[in-house]
């Protein structure tokens, strides 16, 4: 007995204890935190480009159209239903990730709503198949509380939606009258299934790691107590480090044994959660690609161009032989830097006439607002700053904030003259479209001051290249 006190009562038996201890509160911790973290950071930009999405799409919904659908059955066969449901299959087309797409009002009923438009196929075959309303049908919107704050502000539902149609997460936002008041909300489903299957994978990685983290965590108490300080140190700071979102931090521990393979975890489990961002950053930038579109899709004289001005970013970039991380980072700066077009309103847009100085300032501020656009959905920042300068010029006399020379990065130039080349060669409402020539000596004439002359060098080797 005394034999067994006095193992107990050794220095080294007490702080190999409150190392196994340690060891598994800290993993147990970093584990649940990182992960819930993680996914709550994930659940929310989702949300939010669910939201930022319906807001922007009410703009194509003409409230006082929607006034006049007769709330009943016959409704489907008014001019008005037909133009609403005409401009919400639009945006279903040009999301395809958009399940369904539907307009409600209120009833005297807190909890009733009642539905205006739903585009959905409303033949008796198809009614088995697709959950289609009519206008006037009653939707009991008691479990959706989100839905009902819709009529306040854009909103979005806190969690997954299950049904037998599927897993679902809705988004809302209040169509305004030419008063001020919202007389309906537009509502957007959107299949839900990768999310959530994401969601159990990291779920089911939570636990393994964690496991893994126990068992080791043993080990290391047990056999190396004296030399475990310094890297759990190291362990410590790559907990704090990846719970503040540092997701490529590594831990770098020179030990072959239990300690190297505790970090190697950790390490792993820290590029599994990134690689789980990558693939949501990548489903954020579609989103947002796909609401560029829909500002596009207004004017037929500008569709496509985000996808040309990134097909010859990426063809610049190539000849000026840059990194392929930095490439794909230029061609999805590309396909967005117009999107803070989405908050012109369309009139200025299409003007065919000269416009005023007025008119002028307010086109001049979509850089600044493509940026706040992008900002909530926690984009790159060296994305962002491509965005919010691509129309700053090499000579300073740019917008928004007058930047010039080396302050103009060679990114935000090889945008630029890809951006301009395409305007130039395009047809416009206002004029008719370039030649090729004609744009090619109108970048000689502006190389060293709107352009970079390198960027303008490279831009012409592509140009001479066949195809």
């Amino acid at each position: 007995m005394k034999k067994i006190h006095k193992i107990f009562s050794s220095f080294r038996v007490k702080v190999t204890l409150i190392l196994m201890v340690s060891l598994l509160f800290v993993m147990t911790l970093s584990n649940f935190l990182i992960y819930r973290f993680s996914l709550n950071s994930q659940f929310n930009q989702v949300r939010n480009e669910l939201r930022t999405l319906a807001r922007m799409s009410i703009i194509m919904v003409d409230a006082e159209a929607l006034s006049h659908v007769p709330l009943n059955k016959d409704g489907v066969n008014s001019a008005a239903y037909k133009t609403i449901a005409e401009k919400l299959n639009k945006i279903k087309q040009a999301n395809p990730f958009i399940k369904y797409i539907y307009t409600l009002k209120k009833t005297d009923k807190t909890n009733l709503l009642q539905f205006i438009v739903d585009p959905e196929p409303v033949t008796l075959s198809n009614r088995k198949k697709f959950p289609t309303s009519y206008p006037g049908d009653i939707y009991n919107a008691e479990s959706s509380p989100e839905m009902l704050k819709a009529f306040l502000e854009p909103t979005a539902d806190k969690k997954l939606t299950l049904d037998r149609w599927g897993v679902f997460l809705s988004g809302y936002a209040p169509i305004i009258n030419k008063d001020g008041q919202p007389i309906a909300i537009l509502g957007i489903d959107m299949s839900a299934q990768d999310l959530r299957d994401t969601q159990k994978e990291i779920n089911h990685r939570s636990i393994f790691v964690l496991f893994i983290g126990i068992f080791i965590s043993i080990i290391l108490g047990l056999l190396i107590s004296r030399k475990i300080t310094d890297p759990v140190k190291k362990l410590l700071e790559g907990t704090r480090r990846v719970g503040l979102d540092d997701l490529k931090h590594k831990v770098e521990v020179k030990d072959s044994g239990e300690i190297g393979e505790l970090a190697d975890s950790f390490n792993k489990m820290a590029a599994n959660l990134l690689e789980s961002r990558k693939k949501l950053q990548d489903y954020f930038y579609h989103v947002t690609q796909s609401l560029v579109r829909i500002l596009e899709a207004k004017d037929s004289y500008t569709r496509g161009h985000s996808d040309r001005v990134a097909e010859y970013t990426k063809k610049i970039a190539l000849k000026m032989n840059l990194p392929s991380e930095k490439i794909e980072l230029l061609k999805k700066a590309a396909q967005l830097h117009d999107i803070g077009k989405l908050g012109i309103h369309e009139d200025i847009l299409n003007k065919q006439e000269k416009l005023s100085d007025e008119e002028w300032t307010i086109i001049r501020m979509h850089p600044l607002i493509g940026e706040d656009i992008l900002k909530s959905v926690s984009v790159d920042e060296e994305l962002l700053t491509i965005v919010r300068s691509h129309h700053e010029r090499f000579d300073g006399k740019g917008y928004p904030d007058g930047i010039s020379g080396n302050h103009v990065s060679i990114d935000i130039q090889i945008i630029s003259i890809a951006d301009a080349y395409d305007a130039m060669t395009s047809a416009r409402a206002y004029r008719q479209a370039m030649s090729k020539e004609s744009a090619i000596k109108e970048l000689e004439k502006n190389c060293g001051a709107q352009f970079n002359p390198v960027v303008v060098e490279a831009f012409f080797k592509v140009l001479a290249e066949p195809g």
